[in-house]
């Protein structure tokens, strides 16, 4: 089966600190792929090695079955990226930045007048195009990138940190236009995020990032599968833990900062005995398994819902371009 991205062994370090610790990735055509993980996680670093904006320390790639090393061009002009830096001219609108694109990408200007309206239709901004982009909210600018990094028709785009800072609504809206881009042109998409929800309601498959390696790679349910049942949450102070460990469908029990994290089966139906068995207990949560608990299954902590890794250019000014 032909990949539309394959990556074996991706390294990246900086002054001898791994960013990227040996990355393997197959994703297909049309596929919305998450690399889901904490600030540093080493999810931007990837994309950027993958876009072929800086170098891998070690390992291969190949993007559109373009090598990122020997290929870089060629893999460029297939792709379309979304950076987290505000990007667009602002003295210009937001048709005017889309033709200075056009320009710099090489686009055929015979047809570029009814390219632009198509992918301004595609994002809902046909009435606000003769606008200058310093009147934009930042769902209008994130929309209009989007349709900038799609107007040479590219066959994969790398969203990084594609809703960061919008509030829910925008979150959702700028969501239904990805799912667009995938079912409707094709477009392989790869989306670095830090949030739960985004990672879980738009991929179809999530790579688990900690520390600079893959730690679980599946889809949103599957990977949910993986916790072994529903999650119940206890503070208790002095808990009966060898009363627990009798209760045979509690599949794990984990201490966390005065809590019980318990993993159990058909948890809703076995609740009572547990609070009967564990002794004085202060707080009851329970819950199906989320992304959240997939990561602190699979590493040990919560995922740090913070800020994200910091965009490209902030990164390559920090590390000095290495």
């Amino acid at each position: 089966m032909a990949y539309v991205i394959e990556a074996k062994g991706l390294y990246k370090a900086y002054d001898g600190v791994k960013a990227v610790n040996g990355i393997d990735l197959r994703i297909s055509e049309g596929e919305i792929f998450g690399l889901l993980g904490p600030n540093g996680a080493g999810k931007t670093t990837t994309l950027s090695m993958l876009a072929t904006l800086i170098k891998p320390s070690k390992g291969k790639a190949t993007v559109n079955g373009f090598d990122i090393s020997k290929e870089s061009h060629k893999v460029r002009q297939s792709i379309g990226f979304v950076f987290q830096d505000p990007s667009s001219d602002d003295l210009l609108t937001g048709r005017e930045n889309l033709y200075l694109h056009a320009m710099m990408y090489g686009v055929d200007m015979k047809n570029i007048n009814s390219k632009m309206d198509d992918v301004l239709k595609l994002v809902d901004l046909m009435d606000v195009q003769n606008r200058r982009m310093k009147t934009y909210s930042g769902g209008m600018r994130r929309r209009l990138e989007l349709a900038r990094g799609l107007l040479h028709e590219p066959k994969v785009l790398f969203l990084d940190e594609p809703t960061l800072g919008l509030d829910p609504q925008t979150r959702e809206h700028l969501w239904k236009y990805i799912k667009k881009l995938s079912t409707e042109k094709k477009v392989t998409i790869i989306v670095t995020t830090h949030y739960m929800d985004e990672a879980d309601l738009l991929c179809d498959r999530i790579a688990i990032i900690d520390h600079g390696r893959i730690v679980a790679l599946d889809t949103p349910t599957n990977l949910k599968k993986k916790v072994g049942g529903d999650v119940v949450r206890l503070t208790v102070s002095k808990p009966n833990l060898k009363a627990l460990k009798k209760l045979k469908y509690i599949k794990k029990v984990k201490a966390e900062k005065g809590a019980l994290v318990l993993t159990v089966n058909d948890a809703e139906r076995h609740l009572q005995e547990i609070l009967k068995a564990v002794g004085e207990v202060g707080s009851v949560e329970s819950h199906s398994p989320t992304l959240n608990d997939v990561f602190l299954h699979f590493t040990g902590n919560e995922i740090r819902e913070q800020e994200a890794e910091g965009g490209y250019f902030e990164r390559m000014m920090h590390s000095g371009n290495k």
